[in-house]
């Protein structure tokens, strides 16, 4: 499954990734991008994208790019630390996020990830995470 995109995009379904219709759309060493066409339910009350809708895109592309980049041994992971500065909106279209891992030790990874309007290419948000590694018990 390391980079399987299939196989990826199946771990969304009836989760909160699913539902929101996040894709992932390339995952390799140390990277991944994924995408969410907005739709009202991305929106604020004020018709502007809602600031969780970009954090949760940005966390699950982290996320899933700690899944296909996990140590040997390691089973899971968990997010301990999560950081955002929002610096644009969009309404409609996509917003697309490029994740990249940082640091990628044996008990955390530290991934960056970098949110845009996929029509022009403005940044949206900047996001920062921090994951712990999970090995088995025993």
């Amino acid at each position: 499954m390391k980079f399987d995109l299939e196989k990826l995009n199946q771990l969304t379904h009836n989760t909160l990734p699913g539902h929101l219709g996040i894709r992932i759309t390339a995952a390799s060493e140390g990277e991944l991008h994924a995408e969410m066409d907005i739709a009202q339910h991305h929106l604020a009350p004020n018709n502007y994208l809602h600031a969780g809708s970009v954090v949760t895109l940005a966390d699950t592309a982290c996320g899933f790019g700690c899944i296909a980049n996990l140590p040997e041994g390691a089973q899971n992971f968990t997010t301990v630390e999560l950081k955002s500065n929002h610096l644009g909106t969009a309404r409609d279209g996509t917003i697309a996020v490029a994740a990249r891992l940082v640091h990628g030790g044996r008990t955390t990874q530290v991934w960056d990830a970098t949110v845009t309007n996929k029509a022009n290419g403005k940044t949206i948000a900047l996001f920062r995470c921090t994951q712990m590694i999970l090995y088995p018990k025993g």
